[in-house]
């Protein structure tokens, strides 16, 4: 068993131990959990060090590193037709930082669970499942393989928000069952689509193997599935056109974007806090990253015609987030606009298709990724103590909580894209493939740039609003001397807990190379591969 295969199985090992585990024992579950998660992040700190940053590609297979492939499942379907699917894996530059990024969110909200009581084995037994979803998502090199795990991951949350989570729990769980599900279900129709067009140059099998999938080979129309070419011929629309307008609205509602986020909101407010830190860390990077390893991996002549469309898309995100954001009152639904304004510069940059740009989206999920965790586990905190987080119902909170204002102060100026912390090399970045676009062909106006430079302006006026109104002033709680007495400082194991995140702010805002040298010859040789179509 290779490295990756242990990165993917261990939590899946500690769930099985978990549900065998008596009743009397159920409190040790979340510490096979925390071991399971420690090991997860040592061997990814391990596979970050190893790494060599000057093999890593995009499209082929000796571009990835730590590969296992072996044989899963061999079908003959006729005389002369074989069915092949492999148990297939590996890391490149664009993996490597996600699943870093994983390990460390994941030991964030083990730590964040620390005070569950409810159905502690099943809860925890969750968490580990959607672990190994998650980190199979990111080493899956094999399209059928990669489905599995995007769709095992759909169960567990559903459960943890409609189980664990708050008052309209059900109602939050079932939207969020439907929209990804919904997704998901015409992502295989796409699937299946491009089995049926790509075949195993030494087997002559049709293949799910997302490496055959590149191959410019089966780029032609005539190699696409039936139901979507007679599109192009009754309609005009090019058949990949179709298939990369699915599989991009699938990936866009994980992201998520502008229509298609309205699940989003209503899951953070009602998941438990350890779900939203997952939610916002991880599973919205799950988007970014099929976005840029499916739908411009596989279909860079698509990209290369849409583009315009997605950084449009990309900019309405990042306002239409940012001005519900400014709107807010309860303080997880303002972060989670904000999540939906961030994540759309992530699009933008993808959209630029310039080597700044996808740098820069790639870096934004990586810091958004941990300091959304943060500031969820900021609100759930707070949450904790007086089972309220509505911004108009606190005041002073920096003279009665000092420690804990100065944790808030460090998240928003990070998030808000101050210069010294990771979000603004993201955002910088994203800002500066975009002003470039128009000049090397890729063909975004400068005024989507503008647009997403005013986005930062307003992400630092709700921060930063949202900062004077709850900890300055005179201080005041709506539940008197009762809150008062309940809203203690932060403990050490929270302050544990936020510790790794905001330390990595400041680390990735001061030394980028970090994500960029892993990350950089990925992303040229993307960008080499799409700019063959412009």
């Amino acid at each position: 068993m290779g490295f990756l295969s242990i990165l993917i199985f261990l939590p899946l090992l500690a769930a099985l131990v978990m549900l065998l585990l008596p009743k009397s024992a159920a409190g040790s579950a979340k510490y096979l959990a925390l071991a399971a998660t420690a090991g997860q992040l040592l061997l990814t700190g391990y596979l970050y060090v190893h790494f060599d940053t000057a093999q890593a590609g995009i499209n082929d297979v000796n571009s990835f590193q730590y590969v296992e492939q072996l044989s899963w499942i061999r079908l003959q379907i006729g005389a002369d037709k074989l069915l092949e699917i492999d148990y297939f894996l590996g890391l490149d530059g664009l993996s490597l930082p996600l699943i870093v990024l994983s390990a460390v969110v994941m030991l964030m909200a083990i730590g964040a669970s620390w005070n569950i009581t409810k159905s502690v084995k099943g809860y925890f037994a969750l968490l580990m499942l959607l672990n190994t979803a998650v980190m199979g998502v990111f080493c899956a090199l094999d399209f059928f393989l990669f489905y599995v795990f995007y769709e095992v991951m759909l169960l567990p949350l559903y459960f943890l928000i409609g189980i664990w989570g708050g008052v309209r729990r059900e109602y939050a769980a079932v939207k969020f069952f439907i929209y990804t599900l919904l997704g998901s279900v015409f992502m295989l129709l796409v699937i299946v689509g491009l089995y049926f067009s790509v075949t195993n140059p030494a087997t002559g099998a049709n293949t799910f193997n997302m490496l055959h999938m590149m191959n410019p080979a089966n780029y032609g129309e005539e190699s696409f599935f039936g139901w979507v070419r007679n599109f192009h011929e009754i309609f005009g629309i090019p058949a990949r056109l179709i298939g990369f307008a699915i599989l991009f609205i699938a990936f866009a509602i994980k992201v998520p974007i502008v229509p298609l986020h309205t699940w989003l909101p209503d899951a953070h407010v009602e998941a438990p806090t350890p779900v939203s830190i997952i939610l916002a860390g991880i599973l919205l990077k799950v988007g970014g990253y099929g976005i840029l390893r499916i739908c411009i991996g596989i279909f860079p002549d698509m990209a290369a015609l849409s583009n315009w469309w997605l950084g449009l898309i990309g900019v309405i995100s990042i306002l239409y987030g940012a001005f519900n954001a400014l709107a807010q009152k309860d303080l997880k639904r303002l972060i989670a606009y904000s999540s939906v304004s961030h994540m759309g510069f992530v699009l933008l940059g993808i959209a630029t298709l310039t080597t700044e740009g996808i740098s820069g989206a790639m870096f934004q999920m990586i810091s958004h990724g941990f300091l959304s965790a943060a500031l969820f586990f900021l609100v759930g905190v707070i949450y904790d103590r007086v089972h309220d987080r509505n911004i108009y119902n606190f005041r002073g909170l920096a003279s009665h909580m000092p420690r804990y204002t100065v944790f808030v102060a460090i998240a928003f100026f990070a998030s808000l894209g101050l210069p010294g912390f990771s979000a603004f090399i993201g955002e910088a970045f994203v800002i500066i493939g975009a002003f470039n676009s128009e000049s090397v062909g890729t063909g975004l106006p400068r005024w989507m740039a503008v647009g997403g430079s005013i986005g930062i302006l307003l992400s630092a006026v709700y921060f930063l609003w949202t900062l004077q109104r709850m900890f300055f002033g005179q201080t005041r709680f709506k539940g008197g001397e009762e809150w008062a007495t309940a809203l203690t400082d932060v403990t050490v194991r929270e302050q544990t807990i936020l510790y790794p995140a905001l330390a990595l702010a400041i680390i990735l805002g001061i030394m980028p190379s970090l994500v960029f040298t892993p990350l950089n010859e990925s992303v040229m040789r993307l960008v080499s591969v799409v700019s063959s179509f412009l």
